[in-house]
């Protein structure tokens, strides 16, 4: 059998931290291709449930980066796989009423995957699925919830050094911080009306300790070791061709023009605009939530 017809998978190992051997849940194929050499795709073994729940599907309709007049205001983007959004539950307010997840899905809006659960009263909503939820497994919301992944309480009630996700920057306003594939913040401490929380960029924040978080590092970790490989990749996921400033002329882009190649010819690169594009701070400084920021990331 030819490599092509073969395409046999070579599974990376790494180690666990109790020095048990596992598998990676990225996979590698033989090189039949120059794209494949180095593509990496997810085997997928956290889904267990293929097919969405069509009552929590919206209408996800595509603007290529264009604003309410036409105009296009991020550029490179278009193009790309139909995509339906799932409706997501971020406020998890059916406070001391369990629910069991039915299944762990893909979803083409996020890096993490997502979890459907079914309440005791019938009623079905989509969670972020967090590490070591499966199918079978219950969930609840409030103070008397347990600290176990994937139940949601408020702030005031998880002990400290807990890691936590989907969290609330207002009270009922549903979770806004930490919702990225593999990602958890740590509560540090708790002090009068707020809590100390260290955010995955290293920023420590202060945030009402009657908000709510769900606990647990939300699941899928493996989404940033994907090596896409070509570009065709790049163009199913909606993202169009983004071309060299340095192959621009002068009134394109600051780094154009020139004979041949040339240099940047300033102190460091800049965005088509003229700004810094490199370690300059766009953060207002009269920001009013400024003073909740108690270190900076980084």
């Amino acid at each position: 059998m030819t490599a092509l017809t073969k395409r046999q998978i070579a599974l990376d190992v790494d180690y666990c931290m109790n020095g048990k051997e596992r598998k990676m849940a990225t996979k590698r194929f033989n090189a039949y291709t120059p794209s494949r050499r180095n593509m990496t795709v997810l085997d997928y073994k956290e889904i267990t449930k293929k097919t969405p729940e069509k009552s929590l599907l919206a209408v996800k309709k595509e603007k290529a980066g264009r604003n309410s007049y036409g105009r296009i205001t991020v550029r490179h983007q278009g193009g790309g796989n139909r995509q339906k959004y799932r409706i997501m539950d971020f406020k998890r307010k059916k406070d001391g009423m369990e629910a069991e997840v039915i299944g762990i899905e893909y979803d083409p809006n996020r890096s993490a995957n997502i979890a459907l659960i079914k309440y005791e009263d019938g009623e079905k909503a989509y969670i972020l699925a967090p590490q070591g939820l499966t199918d079978g497994d219950k969930v609840i919301s409030g103070k008397s919830a347990d600290i176990k992944p994937g139940n949601c309480m408020e702030i005031n009630s998880i002990p400290v050094g807990t890691l936590i996700h989907n969290i609330e920057l207002n009270p009922g306003q549903g979770g806004k911080l930490v919702k990225a594939a593999g990602q958890s913040a740590q509560l540090m401490a708790k002090e009068g009306k707020y809590a100390h929380v260290r955010l995955p960029s290293g920023e420590m924040r202060l945030i009402l300790a009657n908000c709510r978080a769900t606990i647990g590092v939300i699941g899928n970790s493996d989404h940033e070791n994907v090596k896409l490989g070509k570009a065709g990749r790049k163009r199913h996921m909606g993202w169009r061709p983004e071309v060299r400033g340095s192959a621009m002329n002068p009134v394109d882009h600051p780094h154009g023009g020139g004979e041949g190649r040339a240099p940047i010819g300033r102190p460091g690169p800049l965005t088509p605009w003229g700004k810094p594009a490199l370690g300059y701070k766009t953060r207002n400084k009269k920001k009013q939530s400024n003073k909740f920021i108690v270190k900076r990331r980084k």
